[in-house]
């Protein structure tokens, strides 16, 4: 078999986190009763005449800004004309791509195996509005929803590198890293939820194979219905899989658009696929081009957080955090903000961390309760952790003070205080609760004595119990090895 190398481009789509939709003052938000989210202008009713949404324009800016893109200082909206029932207008509002997007000529980095990095090329980063969506019904027939019809849509669509000419994304692994890392960047700058199963984010790669030799790229197929990292790695993979049995079997791979069956794991051909010019696109008469100037390019990119992979990479750096802890924390803005108060607090990064991923995470979704909402504070836990650094409890009435706090928002000094749970380190006070505990078993310490040393556990559980938990775990441990040694 000749050595096929596969190259993707990928579109992504993200519904924009607005209020209301990109041409009017309808509201968005997911699901609700069909048809209860529209205005005139969402149904495309005679007269109605957009006004574009400028919350939505600045946070395409702000992406592609993070993105390392270019502004573009003219943008110019444009008709994109088909005829679906989903498009009540019969066009879409979009941006060409020959006409000055918002942003364009840009850049990724997502993490390679070693440490390093990989640059992956962003051709344009451009604002649209969505369509309706066709609902088929159980007992036959179909309906038609347009609540999603016109929410502020921005679309991300990867270029050819300029060195090489092709696409910088060559495997399946590296399509779904470069989602992760682009999912994470949207969630954090808060310009979309990055919600795939509830279509808030879909992903849309474009796959072909050449031969290793050939600078020609092969012909692509669209791929759609992707709703998880997962899909979009294993339907890139089976594409790959599909395209070069085609050609070792002497066939021609066709240019169309496939849909992805989760069930079977398979693709399957949808539709041939169409070229831009049969959309027949043409700048809307009833929007006026949108003029940037230097001094809101400069406002916006002022805006901009820390993105995620750059603090990654300086918590594992600087904070000595592991990679999958330094990624936990940034998943999400709130958390990563949460925790770098704490560090302000004088907090422990690594105990602060462990705290947040293990306990902290589990109360807030056992309990449902949204992290802006919990009782727990940076200082809480930062007080919390000192305590048990310096001994003055231990880790274990650490975790249920832990779950009072969270409980009554109390302060950890005050519950130690209240509930006196000061951890005993007086050696002379522990000898003595070891040395009655070695008197009432005998047996025990007859055992450790013939060699099954093993038993010291239960030995060191009993001093911990008759101490009501109290006692410095170390030193319980120090004072019996110490005391069997006799």
């Amino acid at each position: 078999m000749a050595n096929y190398v596969p190259s993707v481009g990928i579109e992504v789509h993200a519904e924009l986190s607005t209020r209301s939709k990109m041409f009017s003052r309808a509201p968005v938000a997911f699901g609700g009763e069909p048809n209860t989210r529209i205005d005139p202008v969402s149904l495309g009713l005679p007269g109605a005449l957009p006004v574009p949404n400028r919350i939505a324009i600045e946070m395409v800016m702000m992406t592609a800004l993070a993105l390392n893109c270019k502004i573009a200082h003219h943008s110019v909206f444009h008709r994109k004309n088909y005829f679906y029932p989903d498009l009540p207008k019969g066009y879409q509002i979009s941006q060409y791509e020959e006409t000055n997007p918002i942003g364009y000529h840009g850049w990724l980095e997502i993490p390679t195996e070693g440490g390093g990095t990989k640059r992956i090329t962003i051709q344009r980063v451009h604002l649209e509005e969505d369509t309706g969506k066709l609902m088929h019904m159980p007992a036959g027939g179909s309906g038609i929803d347009y609540n999603r019809a016109g929410v502020p849509l921005m679309e991300i669509v990867t270029g050819l590198n300029p060195e090489t000419g092709r696409p910088d994304v060559e495997t399946p692994e590296e399509a779904a890293e470069y989602l992760r890392q682009l999912r994470n960047i949207l969630v954090f700058l808060g310009v979309c939820d990055g919600k795939m199963e509830e279509g808030s984010l879909r992903c849309e790669p474009n796959i072909s194979v050449r031969l290793a030799d050939s600078p020609k790229l092969g012909t692509k197929t669209e791929l759609k219905n992707l709703n998880s990292f997962r899909a979009v790695q294993l339907g890139i993979a089976f594409e790959v899989r599909r395209q070069v049995a085609t050609l070792e079997a002497g066939q021609v791979v066709r240019q169309e658009t496939r849909g992805w069956d989760e069930n079977r794991e398979a693709s399957y051909m949808m539709r041939i696929k169409e070229e831009a010019n049969d959309y027949r696109y043409f700048p809307d008469p009833d929007l006026s081009p949108m003029m940037f100037d230097d001094a809101m390019i400069d406002r916006v990119r002022e805006s901009l957080p820390e993105l995620p992979l750059a603090k990654v990479q300086r918590y594992t750096n600087d904070l000595g955090l592991s990679e999958y802890d330094a990624s936990l924390m940034t998943a999400d803005r709130d958390w990563a903000t949460w925790f770098e108060s704490a560090l302000k607090l004088g907090g422990d990064p690594k105990l602060v961390v462990n705290w947040m991923n293990s306990d902290f995470a589990r109360r807030l979704n056992d309990s449902g309760t949204a992290l802006k909402e919990s009782k727990v504070s940076p200082a809480h836990l930062v007080e919390l952790t000192g305590l048990i650094s310096d001994g003055t409890i231990s880790g274990k009435i650490g975790k249920s003070l832990f779950d009072e706090m969270f409980d009554t928002g109390r302060m950890p000094k005050e519950l130690v205080e209240e509930k006196g749970l000061t951890q005993v380190s007086d050696e002379g006070a522990l000898q003595s609760v070891v040395a009655e505990t070695l008197a009432k078993h005998p047996d025990i310490v007859a055992k450790f004595k013939a060699g099954n040393e093993g038993v010291k556990g239960f030995l060191v559980g009993q001093v911990m119990r008759a101490s009501g938990g109290r006692a410095n775990p170390p030193l319980v441990q120090k004072l019996v090895s110490e005391a069997l040694a006799d």
